[in-house]
């Protein structure tokens, strides 16, 4: 037997490792792709790294050989369009290659509930792409594959009525929440329509309070200076 050969590392981490906005990205791109750890971000970066490194000594030199051969790849992996330069590789982006791993495009394709159940069954091998048995959730799946995409014969998830494959119906506390989310609304609304009754009411209220007040008004009360005055007026008319 010969020497077992040394592994490589597929991947070169960050040269900053405490870079704050990095940091959160990958917490974003961890929980919206269900990767395990931040090796399989890493991973799709170097290979998006090598991308553009072909790219750009394509671009300078003139082997269009390995320019069509690099094209092709890229076209067959989705991640370009047909009749594109070697310049549009430059404009592939992380996500771009995180969309089309396996474990991805089964939940794209409603095979799975979310993202860990996804992982979920292409470890447990329940998944298989044309007649090969998948285990790596990070297979890059080519144009070709995504319509070959299946689970295994033998596998009680081929059944589409199977458990596990029927929509969940949202838990109750998701219902909770939504129904404490609508209650304000609710109660904003029905404080308005009050208001909107109120007013008009308050209205012919204090119209009719009012009313009785002008009709019924009594004569003030003679003052003393008033009922001499007027004792004066007689004696003289008397006189």
């Amino acid at each position: 037997m010969g020497d077992i050969k040394k592994q490589r590392k597929k991947f070169s981490k960050p040269s900053h490792p405490w870079n704050q906005e990095r940091i959160l990205a990958e917490q974003e791109l961890l929980k919206e792709y269900g990767l395990r750890r931040k090796k399989e971000i890493w991973k799709a970066a170097s290979t998006l790294s090598n991308f553009a490194r072909q790219a750009k000594e394509l671009i300078t030199g003139e082997d269009e050989l390995k320019k069509s051969q690099l094209l092709g790849r890229l076209i067959s992996l989705g991640l370009l369009d047909k009749n594109t330069g070697a310049e549009d590789i430059l404009s592939i982006k992380l996500k771009d290659i995180l969309e089309r791993r396996l474990q991805t495009i089964i939940f794209r394709k409603n095979l799975a509930r979310s993202m860990n159940q996804a992982r979920q069954f292409i470890v447990h091998e329940h998944i298989m792409v044309g007649d090969k048995k998948i285990t790596t959730p990070s297979y890059l799946v080519s144009v070709n594959e995504e319509n070959l995409i299946r689970f295994v014969s033998d596998s009680g998830l081929a059944n589409p009525e199977h458990s596990e494959r029927v929509p969940k119906e949202p838990k109750k506390k998701e219902k909770k929440k939504e129904a404490k989310e609508k209650a304000p609304e609710k109660k904003k609304a029905a404080v308005e329509e009050k208001k909107t009754k109120e007013k008009p009411a308050k209205k012919e209220q204090t119209e009719e309070k009012a009313k009785p007040a002008k009709e019924g008004k009594k004569p003030k009360a003679e003052t003393k200076k008033e009922k001499k005055a007027k004792k004066e007026d007689k004696g003289e008319k008397q006189e």
